[in-house]
């Protein structure tokens, strides 16, 4: 196993790494929308929020040197089911290749975030 780590997307936040790479699958800790350059949320609507943790999402991605195209999973976590259709709008434009995903409304999430998204990429083609 490998961990990866990338300056581009937010650090853990926790005791965590932001994503492990085991065999040919890689396995993405959540991620929230922080910008990774001030530490801090700095959007607040569902649009803006689930922008910027696709962003933080390709960027884990990027380094560990594949892509959304590769995405078999995600799991999204949302903190109003009322904001499904603006999330999805966001998500399409990110992941084309129609992975299998679970999408769920959750009590609370961390530093009280709209939306977190998590995920698992094959690395082979």
């Amino acid at each position: 196993m490998k961990k990866i780590s990338t300056d581009k997307a937010p650090a853990a936040i926790g005791p965590y790494s932001q994503a492990v790479l085991a065999g040919d699958f890689l396995y993405a800790s959540g991620q929230i929308p922080i910008n990774p350059e001030t530490g801090n949320v700095e959007v607040q609507d569902i649009t803006a929020q689930a922008e910027q943790s696709m962003k933080n999402v390709g960027a884990i991605l990027k380094a560990a040197g594949t892509d959304y195209d590769h995405v078999v999973k995600t799991t999204c976590f949302l903190a109003d089911i009322a904001d499904f259709a603006a999330f999805n709008e966001v998500y399409a434009k990110y992941f084309t290749q129609n992975p299998a995903r679970s999408c769920v409304a959750v009590k609370d999430l961390p530093k009280n975030v709209l939306c977190e998204v998590e995920v698992i990429a094959y690395l082979r083609d």
